[in-house]
């Protein structure tokens, strides 16, 4: 038996998984983030451990038998996240996630300072990753950041808290601009040019190798009959391709979760940081993730479900299964700023051409279309680094929503594949992560591809109409920087 954890924004997600890959149990606990200003985005890291804990309690309650057979646990979790501890291994404040846009000048810095930062970790440099937020500390808290010691990102956090040690592995790591994208190392000039060295960093693995195990009194509370092994796991968006089998370039997806994302998995860096593209090495030896990214996917629909006073389910079900024709309304889904491929942290959301006839469906169909176009921005921006889309899988919670997907499918003109359990793919994936640490077996015998349940295929009458209307899209977008 294997477990998966995943450390998400707005949850944390924990799955059983049996040796034929069925997923035995699942629970989940809800995460809060606060913002104490806007454009700044925090979270408190004792959530992370109870909720996380909740659900390997809950699970032990239900399925004590399997729970003790567990022999690896996978990790996978919010990328970008800046958790710093002192000396002793306490937090010293709260996480700054990857969605905070305070750091957008120490980027400016950061570039100055290190003029060979896009070429070395293959991105740009941006508020939402690690090291920019470092700066900030080191500016307007330097107190906190005298006493840091250690960095870590959110679901290394966890590992430390379930193992005692410090690791990471480096599809995470390379969302933080302090490794050597193409070495799979931490780079001495990144970490030099944000103050700090390898003696703050935790030690680093791949994300498929043996990275640790859980501490003994967490195994006796558990009832787990050994010390299970745990992975070197991955980032969100990586353990999802593992998930889905994603493993070899040609399996682009498409990621739905509190932001989205389309990804394609490749043999070499096709680095493409001007355009905001962004460069991680996957969660397996010798591949990368090159990733269009957007701040606000699924999110927009929980925004907009808060605003009607509707649940999600409420809002989604009139629509149907499918488009008959674009909204007349139109949606920029910059809740939280933009990264791909604007690297804007300061623009906004807008809704345009209202009017007295328009109605909740026509804004909810609105809201889906303006993320389905933030993407098309993604694979465009994808294509100048010469990576096509031609089909993509769908993950996170969005994927739950047949009319998104066939949206999608209309306005990205490629076909869309769901999964049963799409929106489980990254504790899936760490799941999956976990086994291979502790069988060694070969990566693609046990990544493989689940089966697909549902493809949508672009109507070319639709995909005409949401092709006339992108250009008009993009031209709302307005910098405010």
């Amino acid at each position: 038996m294997y477990l998966g954890i995943d450390l998400g924004t707005s949850a944390v997600k924990t799955v059983l998984v049996d040796g034929a890959q069925r997923v035995i149990a699942s629970e989940s606990r809800p995460l809060a983030t606060a913002s104490p200003q806007s454009g700044y985005y925090e979270q408190d890291p004792a959530q992370w451990i109870d909720a996380a804990f909740a659900t390997l309690d809950a699970l032990k309650a239900t399925h004590a038998g399997e729970l003790a057979a567990v022999e690896g646990i996978g990790l996978s979790g919010q990328m970008h996240g800046a958790m710093l501890l002192d000396a002793s291994w306490r937090p010293l404040r709260p996480c700054i996630l990857w969605n905070d846009g305070r750091s957008a000048a120490e980027c400016r810095v950061l570039e100055r300072r290190w003029p060979a930062l896009r070429a070395v970790t293959g991105n740009k440099a941006m508020p939402g990753f690690t090291a920019p937020k470092l700066l900030w500390i080191a500016t307007h808290e330097p107190e906190i950041f005298a006493a840091t010691k250690l960095v870590l990102l959110p679901k290394a956090y966890l590992r430390l808290v379930l193992s005692g040690e410090a690791i990471e592995d480096v599809s995470d790591a390379s969302g933080s601009l302090w490794l050597d994208a193409a070495r799979r190392d931490w780079s001495d000039a990144a970490l030099a040019a944000t103050g700090l060295s390898r003696d703050h960093m935790p030690r680093l693995v791949e994300g498929c190798a043996p990275a640790t195990t859980l501490r003994g009194e967490l195994a006796r509370r558990w009832g787990m009959t050994g010390q299970p092994v745990i992975a070197g796991g991955a980032g969100d968006n990586p353990a999802g391709a593992v998930g889905i089998g994603a493993i070899r370039p040609g399996t682009a997806f498409v990621s739905l979760g509190t932001s989205g994302a389309l990804l394609a998995p490749t043999s070499r860096i096709a680095a493409n940081p001007d355009r905001a593209v962004h460069t991680f090495c996957h969660a397996i030896p010798d591949m990368w993730i090159q990733a269009g990214a957007i701040l606000s996917a699924a999110s927009c629909l929980a925004w907009i479900a808060r605003l009607f006073g509707a649940t999600e389910a409420e809002l989604l079900a009139p629509l149907g299964l499918r488009p008959q024709a674009p909204s007349p309304v139109s949606f920029l889904p910059y809740l939280a700023g933009e990264r791909t491929p604007h690297d804007d942290p300061a623009v906004r959301g807008m809704l345009d051409g209202l009017s007295h006839g328009t109605d909740r469906g026509t804004i909810v169909q609105a809201v889906l279309e303006g993320v389905a176009f933030a993407l098309a921005d993604c694979r465009d921006a994808l294509a100048d680094a010469g990576i096509a889309i031609t089909e993509a899988d769908a993950i996170g919670g969005g994927s739950r929503s047949r009319f998104w997907l066939s949206v999608l499918a209309n306005v990205l003109n490629v076909p869309v594949h769901r999964f049963a359990g799409g929106e489980t793919g990254a504790a899936f994936g760490a799941a999956r992560l976990g086994r291979l640490a502790v069988t060694g077996e070969a990566i693609a015998a046990v990544c493989t591809r689940p089966q697909r349940i549902e493809t949508f295929e672009p109507d070319a009458r639709l995909v005409d109409a949401y092709a006339e209307r992108l250009p008009a899209w993009r031209e709302l977008y307005r910098p405010r920087h």
